[in-house]
């Protein structure tokens, strides 16, 4: 069958009470470093078979409309303050939102997915000369002929991390089933410095602060490799035996096992017989600066992970990732945001140029999201792009079916090596499912 997506229109969908003028929300410092990146999701649910096409796509645009009212910074547009940086003015401008349908169902579309294929169901423009027209988060709402619907939502990164985004698709469900949002969206700066870092004697924390500057000083490779994308999906017993094989010393996390993974099979992949590829881990940091969840803006941060010598063991790399996710603390992040702050840095940067990126995406679990009860999220999809140098990993929640420690990686790579990969002998001992693969 040949899978086919009509585009019906694209509208503007405003909230439904007007917000309070003259309203302005800085961007902060780790905001504007993400300017150059955006984010995609899709969500793919199940639906009755006997709601009529159109029927569930004019509802969801109605408590969009108001689920809006509580997001001003989303539905505002961007200028630039005295001093050059972002910020939102929110003049309820509104959200974009693309209306589509697919044939077939969404269980058959599900059965052949890769890449192109899948991002036809999110609709994403770049920003045009005049931001201030721009539409900062698009929403692509598309219904299939014979059962079935994806939500896909994409957004500048200059706003929103996977968190952000992942509780604006949950605040809308929570307001789509009449309930009140579990964890409304707080709009307010990073925490200040603290006094000890005014201090001239104070010795900041430097690990973060040297990955970001040699990040920002090291030009990137616009190469013209093709990059695909492949998703594989972990079980609980997968996962648990993924970190039984770890030898921990000590408490490990699902994250930190599948990042090791990926980082030991890629490194052999690329050709590496002794070593590791240089790579990079990135994490929420909300919990570590004592920010409640449902903080909005960029609180993701990046650091290189190292071991030492030449040896490329499983477990080695397992100890080397949970010791940097363990330095990565409040003096460190702080430390961080203050040199950003202070830093003459005259473009943000790509975070995801150079090595491979392994991103936690644990926080949230979208398969809560449900938009009415016979309407329940089958398959999640994230990207964060544009992904370049050695590619990215995306560990996700799995679906509830599969355990409460199963998770999906989203691997971006270049394409030669994706199809490697998935024969790898480290990788194929925990016989994971293949969700989306390569075209």
């Amino acid at each position: 069958m040949v899978w086919e997506v009509s585009y019906i229109c694209k509208r503007t969908v405003v909230s439904t009470k007007a917000v309070e003028p003259r309203k302005y929300f800085p961007l902060s410092v780790l905001d504007r470093h993400m300017e150059n990146n955006h984010i995609k999701m899709v969500y793919y649910y199940q639906t009755s078979g006997e709601v009529e096409l159109g029927e569930v796509t004019k509802k969801l645009r109605e408590t969009l409309s108001e689920m809006l009212t509580h997001f001003p910074i989303v539905t505002g547009r961007l200028m630039r303050n005295e001093r050059g940086h972002w910020k939102i003015k929110c003049n309820d401008a509104g959200v974009r939102v693309v209306e589509a349908k697919a044939k077939g169902s969404v269980e058959g579309w599900l059965t052949n997915l890769h890449r192109e294929k899948e991002l036809q169901l999110v609709h994403w423009e770049d920003m045009y000369h005049k931001p201030y027209y721009w539409s900062t988060f698009y929403v692509q709402l598309t219904e299939f002929e014979e059962g079935g619907l994806a939500i896909g939502l994409s957004c500048v990164h200059l706003l929103a991390d996977l968190t952000c985004a992942a509780l604006f698709m949950k605040a809308w469900a929570e307001v789509s089933m009449g309930n009140k949002m579990v964890i409304p969206p707080l709009f307010h700066p990073l925490p200040p410095p603290r006094p000890r870092n005014r201090n001239p004697n104070n010795q900041p924390h430097m690990e973060l602060i040297h990955h970001y500057k040699s990040l920002i000083e090291k030009p990137i490779s616009m190469n013209e490799a093709r990059y695909t994308t492949i998703s594989l999906g972990f079980s609980d017993s997968m996962v648990q035996a993924c970190m039984s094989m770890a030898q921990p010393k000590g408490p490990i996390t699902p994250f930190e096992v599948l990042a090791a993974l990926f980082w030991v099979s890629l490194s052999k992949v690329k050709g590496l017989k002794n070593g590791l590829i240089d790579m990079s881990i990135c994490l929420d940091m909300r919990k570590v600066l004592g920010l409640d969840l449902g903080f909005f803006g960029n609180c993701m941060v990046y650091n290189k992970v190292h071991v030492e010598g030449n040896n490329c063991k499983f477990s080695q790399a397992v100890s080397a990732i949970s010791n940097v996710v363990a330095k990565m603390d409040t003096e460190g992040v702080m430390d961080l945001i203050e040199w950003l702050e202070n830093s003459d840095v005259s473009s943000p940067t790509l975070m995801n140029g150079h090595n491979l990126v392994c991103v936690s995406s644990e926080g949230v679990n979208p398969y809560l999201d449900l938009f009415q009860d016979w309407f329940k999220p089958i398959h999640v999809s994230y990207y964060m792009e544009p992904v370049l140098g050695e590619g990215q990993v995306l560990i996700l929640p799995g679906s509830p079916g599969e355990g409460p420690l199963s998770r999906v990686a989203m691997l971006t790579l270049k394409e030669e090596e994706a199809i490697k990969l998935c024969e790898d002998d480290l990788l194929s001992q925990f016989s994971t499912t293949i969700l989306m693969k390569s075209q």
